[in-house]
Order: C-alpha cells, then structure tokens, then sequence
C-alpha cells in the first residue's frame, strides 16, 4: 500500500480551486454573518455561546478518539480560565485540565507561531503523568517507533486491519521542520479557512507523537480557524460536528492517505462540515439567549450553590426528567435539602411541578422551554 507521504511529490497539495470558489465563498459569508450577530449581542450572551463552544469543542475532540470527558468539568475549568462567572462551577480532574490548556492556548493565543516547542507543551499537557491508559509513551518529543512503525489499526488482536501507516520516526525532524514553517507562512496565498483544513489532514498524516496525534490535529484546526476569525471568541465547534460525522471523516481520511495529491474532495468535506457547524451555533444561540434572559430574571434572588448548579443543568439541557432524588444526588444533598431547595425555587417563580403526579412527579423551569 502507496501513502501519499511517500508519493514524490509529498507534500504539495493540490485541488480544484474554480470548483471549490463557490463553496468557499458561501462558507466564509456564513462565517462573516455568524460573527456579526454574535458580535451584536450583548457581553453577557457572547461569553455564554463562547463557553459553551469550548466545552463542546473540548468535549467531542476527546469523544472523537473514545474518551469520555466529564462535560461539566470541562466548562468549569474553562470558566475558571477565562475569568467567567459561571454558577455551580466544580474541580475538574488533571486529564480535563490538560485538555483545556491545550486548547486555550491554541484558541486564546492564535496569533501566537506554532513552534515544535509549543507543540511538546499540549502534548505534555494531554499526558502529564507520561502515560496513555496503562502504556507509557513518549511525552513532549517526536515517536521513535521503538515498538515498531506508527501504525492506525482497527479490529480483534490476530485479525487486525491497519487503516493507516505514517511516515517512519527518522523523518520525523524534517517533515515537521516543513509543516510549521508552512504554518507560520502568512502571505495569504491560500484562504486561512483552506490553510486550517489543510493544516489538520498535513498534521495528522505525519502522525508525530505516539499518541494524541487526532486531538492535536484538531487543536491546530482550531488555532486556524481563529487565525481566519481574527478571533479568540469561539462561536462554533468543528469537533462537535466531526464527532457526529465520525465515520465519514475517518473513511475520508483514510481515502485521503492512500490518495494522490489532489484533496479536493477532503477540502469539499472540510467546508460543507464547517457549514454544518456554523448551523449548529445558530441553533445553539437561541438557548443561549434564552439562559441569559433566564439568569437576568434570577440575578437578584439569593441562590445557593447547590440550586445554580441544577438550574444550569436544566438551561444546558438535562437529561431525562428532574425529580427530587436525581437533585439530592446532582448535589450531593439529602432529599430533605434536595426539597428545601425546590421548595424554595418554586415560591420565587423559577420552578414548577411538570405534569403527572406521585412517583412521576417532576420539576421544570418557569417559562422556559423543552431541550
């Protein structure tokens, strides 16, 4: 099997520039109007739709590759980070806080050169105790394919199917070396939106680390795209999108590497989920809108720690139905706090009983609608 990284003309891509104008177009105008109405709305909202496009983008970046982030810890820490005042915030573990600093530092600090050495921190931030699940690995430093070559495989062990093979550890340096300096080469020959597509297939077809190679790939899309936005306010999560198009961006992918160097199918791919993206921020911004205007109605009542951190549960969309128990073991609280707490919420109008009665009895915000 050919990749292209050991195709002779590795790696100068290429793509159909007069059929992919029109796309690009679209998608840049989509993006121009996305951040004109946020950028129309007050502090309030935008810190909130910025918050919740982190703690997606952090989220579904980990989902992509199987890991299971606690999401409220993910928006706790970045709360934390950003100075934002956000109720019912809670200590988030060391593998989301690793998580979160790489990717507030590609997002916040985009301007910033992507260097070989800021690229060792995220790495070193993704694994800090040196390990990845019960394998140690090299942390901060290229792979040097001690165990064999850098392999993406899939299947039962003795009928594995090996999906990818990257460029052997020896050329690492060089192929590196090339990648950022590209990175860093701002002469807008190619449209920063392209130059973040590029950037995340480039980068993860080189496969450098032993590890963690797929969520810094994306990390670098991120740094991209707020390149493109001249922006640190993330309005739109790409990674949530890719996550709910999992298997079509790895069979992509996949079809890509084995490919030549024409990538205008994954650019097509790239722009219309970017696209989908975009629609999924505009939909997101309703509730945000909603969580705001439901936070100004609430600002003056004294609640406690324990009623902020549901109440934003439910703004953020909770799962199944609020009953008194799931309350007492959200907040760690007895039932008898658990009904103070409501108790104390529905005489100041925030909360009501749902429809039904005895065990099906359940709580809902005052006024604002079903997730």
């Amino acid at each position: 099997m050919r990749y292209i990284h050991q195709r002779a003309d590795w790696p100068q891509f290429h793509w159909n520039e007069s059929e992919l104008a029109p796309l690009l177009a679209e998608t840049r105008h989509r993006q121009g109007l996305l951040l004109g109405k946020m950028a129309a709305m007050g502090l309030k909202v935008r810190e909130e739709a910025s918050l919740r496009s982190l703690t997606d983008e952090v989220v579904k970046s980990s989902a992509i590759e199987g890991e299971a982030l606690d999401a409220e810890q993910v928006r706790s820490s970045l709360a934390r980070r950003l100075g934002l005042d956000a109720a019912g915030l809670v200590p988030a573990e060391r593998d989301v806080e690793g998580v979160v600093e790489m990717m507030l530092d590609a997002t916040q600090d985009y301007a910033s050169p992507l260097t070989e050495e800021r690229l060792f921190a995220w790495h070193g931030a993704l694994f800090p105790t040196g390990r990845s699940g019960l394998s140690r690995i090299k942390v901060a430093g290229w792979r040097d394919d001690a165990h064999g070559p850098m392999q993406v495989v899939s299947g039962p062990i003795g009928r594995e199917r090996v999906h990818y093979q990257a460029p052997p550890a020896a050329a690492l340096p060089g192929e590196m070396a090339a990648f950022l300096s590209w990175a860093e080469t701002r002469d807008g020959a190619i449209d920063p939106v392209v130059k973040a597509a590029l950037a995340h297939l480039w980068f993860v077809t080189i496969h450098p680390f032993d590890d963690g190679n797929g969520r810094i790939a994306r990390a670098i899309g991120e740094l991209m795209l707020a390149r493109a936005d001249r922006s640190s306010a993330r309005f739109y999560s790409m990674s949530a999108q890719i996550r709910s198009e999992r298997k079509h961006y790895y069979d992509l992918l996949e079809a890509t590497q084995k490919g030549r160097m024409d990538v205008s199918e994954w650019l097509r791919w790239f722009l219309l989920c970017l696209g989908r993206a975009f629609a999924r921020a505009e939909q997101a911004m309703g509730d945000v809108i909603e969580k705001a205007r439901f936070w100004e109605t609430a600002r003056d009542l004294p609640l406690n720690a324990r009623q902020a951190k549901v109440i934003n549960r439910l703004l953020d969309g909770f799962d199944g139905k609020l009953t008194s128990s799931k309350w007492a073991a959200i907040t760690k609280s007895s039932q008898d706090t658990a009904a103070r707490d409501i108790q104390q919420l529905m005489e100041w109008g925030l909360l009501v009983r749902g429809p039904g009665g005895g065990r099906s009895t359940h709580y809902e915000l005052a006024g604002v609608r079903a997730k």
